[in-house]
């Protein structure tokens, strides 16, 4: 590993979309690096495609048609002469095939090796490979049992348990089990779910760690030995498994406890020989017990507040160790400094079941200020649509402490207005301003246990639903945003209807 030897890095594709390709490409123009765009049908007029030096067309809108498709990716890597290609997050970033595909074309991927890939990505072989590295692991049942012996096994496991898939995330194929008899059904949905979501069923059970925190770590290794945590985030807003709100540090992590928790880190993923960035997932309990959860083998959507409290640049990082050069982080050097926070602004309706919204983008004011971060794609004019996921941006705040970044985190929030669509923002405003999360007591089961969809902060007595149909109509959307904020209450509204009838005697 020490006699690596540097490659040359002039160009790099962007294989994907949205703001993670915003935020590749701007990585790119500071180290003086060519970027390449690829887009689909629905996104000829994305902020990718206008920032990129070049951009392709890679398809239909689907993304089985064109993002998802690595023969097209590959063709346009070489018909652009990119030197490597950056997979951001989902799509094809965690797929062996596509950086084995890399690999054979002699472009780089900004990313592990395949086989570190293949070994993270199934579930169980991921367990058992850090087993054997001493990682302390959720009570479950080991790999290759049939149904009836994972109903046999369920006993010993311990109810509730939980069905999980082999091959995937973000909460497919995974179902909750409290009752014995409940467990065959429970199976056979987790099975279908999982081949239609991965193309492999294959399923297995752990133990439920009720009230359990989910608390990750961000390790950096390269290709000269060296590996490195960079300290926790916190993950435990979600929904259905789906993360919402992420924080670093996170609020129930000691010292020692992010010590212990960043050698074991580092520890998995020296096990599967990992380099550049990834993070390792762990569930804690009540009593601050942890255990691995998974490891994902790219580039996280919550390394922006990592960034902020460590003051390193993620991409840039990943860019240099894919081109075979030493990693600038280093232990000695490294310090956790302040507080941030991340919230992941969706297209979608809070107080409809959070049912995605699509649609054109009609106002976009975003808000800024002192320690304020919006890694974004959309604008005024930008049309939504069915195909791709629904987060829109990511806010983003720094603070000296938490209670700063909180504050400066609802204020933030109380600016931000976009309008065309339904969007999460008043979901948002109401978690930074609960006692729960001001408090840090919470934990994945937050959202369903506290957040109540019936109060919805935005319906509004028909005089202001008329005056707000009336601003939109004159085109006067700047007031009307105001008016319908979902951060304000009644009276601040009829403050706004009041200053718009003053300005229109």
């Amino acid at each position: 590993m020490a006699n690596v030897e540097a490659r040359q890095l002039t160009k790099v594709l962007i294989a994907n979309r949205g703001e993670i390709a915003v935020r590749i490409i701007r990585a790119c123009r500071e180290l003086g690096i060519h970027t390449v765009a690829v887009y689909s049908d629905a996104d000829r007029t994305a902020l990718h495609v206008r920032y990129a030096d070049e951009a392709y067309h890679i398809g239909p809108s689907p993304a089985r048609e064109s993002y998802l498709d690595i023969g097209k990716i590959i063709d346009v890597a070489r018909r652009s002469g990119a030197d490597a290609i950056h997979p951001g997050y989902g799509f094809l970033s965690e797929r062996e095939a596509f950086a084995g595909a890399c690999q054979d074309a002699g472009i780089i991927f900004v990313g592990p090796p395949p086989d570190a890939i293949r070994t993270m990505g199934d579930k169980q072989e991921a367990r058992e490979t850090v087993r054997r590295a001493g990682v302390p692991l959720v009570p479950g049942t080991p790999p290759g049992l049939r149904d009836d012996d994972l109903i046999g096994a369920a006993e010993g496991v311990g109810y509730p348990v939980m069905v999980k898939a082999a091959a995937g995330g973000g909460g497919k194929g995974m179902r909750i089990v409290r009752d014995p008899a409940e467990l065959p059904a429970a199976l056979a949905s987790a099975h279908r779910e999982a081949e239609n979501a991965f193309g492999d069923g294959t399923v297995y059970l752990e133990k439920l760690i009720e009230g359990a925190r989910h608390v990750e770590i961000q390790v950096l290794c390269d290709m000269h030995g060296n590996a490195m945590s960079l300290g926790e985030r916190e993950c435990s807003i979600q929904r259905r498994h789906q993360k919402l709100v992420e924080e670093a540090p996170s609020p129930i992590v000691t010292p020692a406890m992010r010590e212990q928790m960043g050698a074991v880190a580092v520890a998995a993923a020296r096990a599967v020989n990992y380099v550049n960035a990834g993070t390792v997932e762990f569930i804690v309990d009540r009593q601050r017990n942890f255990y691995f959860l998974e490891m994902n083998t790219r580039l996280q959507v919550e390394h922006p507040v990592t960034e902020l409290v460590t003051g390193l640049d993620l991409v840039k990082e990943q860019l240099r160790i894919a081109r075979g050069r030493k990693m600038d982080a280093a232990p000695e050097t490294l310090s956790i400094r302040g507080h941030a926070i991340e919230c992941r602004i969706n297209a979608e309706d809070p107080y409809n079941n959070f049912l995605p919204s699509v649609g054109t983008i009609t106002l976009h004011l975003p808000p800024t200020g002192p320690g304020v971060r919006l890694d974004s794609s959309i604008y005024a004019g930008f049309e939504v649509t069915p195909y791709y996921d629904s987060m829109l941006a990511k806010l983003v705040v720094w603070g000296a402490n938490r209670p700063q970044a909180i504050r400066r985190l609802s204020r933030a929030l109380s600016e931000y207005r976009i309008m065309g669509l339904k969007t999460n923002l008043p979901f948002h405003q109401k978690l930074v301003d609960s006692h729960h999360f001001i408090s840090g007591k919470f934990d994945t089961g937050y959202v369903e246990h506290y957040f109540d969809p019936e109060v919805d902060p935005r319906r509004l007595d028909p005089a202001s639903a008329a005056i707000i149909a009336t601003l939109v109509a004159h085109q006067d959307q700047q007031v009307a945003a105001q008016i319908i904020s979902p951060n304000q209450s009644d009276t601040s509204n009829w403050k706004w209807i009041g200053r718009y009838e003053r300005m229109h005697r």
